[in-house]
């Protein structure tokens, strides 16, 4: 077997592994087949890991051989030439997407195995590793994406396990309100994404990463746009990035998904699927470059959305709501570096800061268990760190700020103010319209007529 053939089925294997999982679990939960807890979570440590190793094996063949990229060719499954329109299969193995995809089936791994004690004899535990096996295939499909239909097709993925796991425990009402605040999110981000792709086929005629984004390895491909062009593009894909990674104006959803268990908040909102938008950016970075404009409103977003995690996450009531503001925090820090043109820190960042906040959120459970316990052993409690700059502030700003964070930024009104109210006016008002004009076709005789008809003696004594 050449080197060729031997990346492509170890390629193939990274892919299809969990997709195989996500089949069997998903058919023994619609054929009502019981699988034992055991059993699910034994099943799902080999489905990683065996989707791991593959990955660590191309890796190490990368770095003998010295290939810096790798396709794995699947064809067309869909094929409109009369649109210019086919979706192509098709991942790549290169600097970027060969160190995420360990990554994430690297955390995968860790959440999964805490998970199996986490969740134990909990009622719903197949359905959370069916969900979670659906997020773990969707990952590896984003991270490996060669065409922007098959980052999409991944992305869609993500976010819908995303969002039934928020509202897992489906008993109770706010799980659910809140999985349908992220899940319409989401739903923004993704038609913001789509018809970024749509534009992205009528330039370039399809959706190969390497026909717009230059025939350069990554990170040094020069886009094939021009500068006018890369900048509508790029901002569509920035408002997807922004959904997918709850920066600024959609960081209301994030304390929101913390209603989910804690193993989804650690892998979803702590590690991975927050960092999705970022991976993105990193991925169409010659679009960036080909725009300065484009460049400044990253930098920008970014910032803003650090500078406002930094202050949510100091006044939060709870951990978990707090280190998912200290994710953004970072997150935001992140866009910016890719704004400014850092890939290679913004990708080490990714990696560093993925890692720390899994553990802190699988931490976050027994966190103030055992606070109470040092507090006791010492008999008395622990003294609180003081802020020395805070002296220097007036009390009215410290209070207006504390509020401000408080209400986690009013985000939540402002996008319902702007965006919801008058999206549902709008629908509101076409359906009226709808109706008057059904009530008009579907009109019966005219009252006179139908008084006629009524009272006919009316008629006979006037005649």
């Amino acid at each position: 077997m050449d080197m060729d053939s031997l990346f492509y089925w170890l390629g193939i294997a990274v892919v299809t592994v969990p997709c195989a999982l996500v089949l069997v679990l998903g058919l023994s939960a619609l054929l009502d087949v019981r699988m034992g807890e055991s059993a699910i979570s034994q099943l799902t440590q080999f489905a990683v890991l065996l989707s791991l190793l593959p990955a660590i094996a191309i890796l190490i063949l990368m770095v003998v051989s010295g290939k810096r990229y790798v396709p794995i060719e699947l064809g067309d499954w869909v094929s409109i030439p009369e649109v210019h329109f086919h979706f192509h299969w098709k991942f790549i193995f290169d600097r970027l997407s060969v160190p995420f995809v360990i990554l994430a089936l690297v955390l995968s791994g860790v959440v999964g195995a805490f998970t199996r004690r986490y969740l134990h004899r909990e009622e719903g535990y197949h359905r959370f590793f069916l969900l979670y096996s659906l997020f773990v295939a969707g990952i590896t499909i984003s991270a490996l994406a060669g065409t922007i239909e098959t980052l999409f097709f991944g992305w869609e993925l993500v976010g819908l396990s995303s969002a039934l796991l928020v509202a897992y425990f489906h008993e109770r009402e706010h799980p659910v309100r809140n999985g349908q605040r992220v899940w319409s999110v989401y739903r923004l981000a993704d038609a913001s994404f789509l018809l970024g792709a749509l534009l992205m086929h009528h330039l370039t005629d399809e959706g190969d990463f390497g026909s717009f984004v230059g025939k350069g390895t990554w990170p040094d491909g020069s886009a094939s746009l021009s500068e006018g062009h890369a900048l509508q593009v790029g901002l569509l894909l920035l408002l997807a990035a922004a959904g997918k990674s709850a920066l600024v104006p959609f960081s209301g959803w994030l304390p929101r998904a913390m209603e989910g268990p804690t193993p989804s908040s650690a892998v979803f909102y702590g590690s991975l699927s927050v960092h999705l938008g970022a991976y993105l950016l990193l991925r169409v970075n010659p679009i960036l470059e080909a725009s300065w404009q484009l460049q400044l409103v990253v930098i920008t977003l970014g910032l803003i959305s650090a500078l406002f995690g930094s202050i949510m996450s100091r006044v939060q009531s709870d951990v978990k709501s707090s280190l998912a503001y200290a994710s953004l925090t970072q997150v935001g820090i992140i866009v910016a570096e890719i704004g400014l043109g850092f890939y290679y820190l913004a990708l080490v960042h990714i990696m560093g800061h993925a890692c720390l906040r899994t553990l802190q959120l699988l931490r976050a459970p027994t966190l103030l268990k055992d606070y109470h316990a040092m507090e006791n052993a010492i008999g008395m409690r622990l003294p609180d760190r003081k802020n020395k700059l805070g002296n220097f502030i007036p009390e009215s700003i410290k209070r207006w700020w504390y509020r401000f964070g408080y209400e986690r930024g009013y985000m939540d009104q402002i996008l319902d103010s702007w965006i919801v109210e008058p999206f549902v006016a709008v629908f509101q008002w076409a359906d009226r319209q709808e109706r008057r004009w059904t009530d008009w076709l579907s009109t019966e005789p005219s009252r006179e007529s139908d008084k006629t008809e009524s009272h006919p003696e009316s008629t006979e004594r006037g005649a």
